[in-house]
């Protein structure tokens, strides 16, 4: 069974770091390219960062360049998100999503498997 399977959201003050993570199951990541993505109580879903399979190239929304840094370890078949400098605004559940595709896409319609996501809290 495909599966991806987010960890590592909890509960964080303002300024503190996360790291979560996202392993795949069932599949291995090498061929897809992954995103990120949150959701704020409310909100839409938005794309917040993406690493292609081809050469590792990234992409960030402009809210959290600077902050966060994705990353990928395909002998352990997973994806990470490393979090710093954390706001209130970031709050949200975070979800990641692989997409079969060799180039790091925004659209959430590229992404066939998506994660169950882990809730991400930022607040003093």
């Amino acid at each position: 069974q495909l599966q991806l399977v987010e960890s590592g959201g909890g509960l964080v003050q303002p300024g503190g770091s996360l790291r979560v993570s996202c392993a795949a199951s069932g599949f291995t990541l090498d061929y897809y390219s992954i995103g990120w993505f949150r959701q704020a109580p409310g909100k839409e879903r938005e794309g917040v960062s993406c690493i292609s399979s081809s050469d590792d190239s990234t992409w960030y929304r402009d809210s959290v360049k600077g902050r966060f840094t994705i990353s990928r370890d395909d002998a352990k078949n997973t994806v990470y998100l490393q979090m710093n400098s954390l706001k209130p605004e970031d709050t949200g559940v975070y979800s990641c999503a692989a997409a079969r595709r060799s180039y790091c896409s925004r659209r959430q319609g590229d992404y066939g498997y998506w994660g169950q996501g882990t809730q991400v809290t930022v607040s003093s």
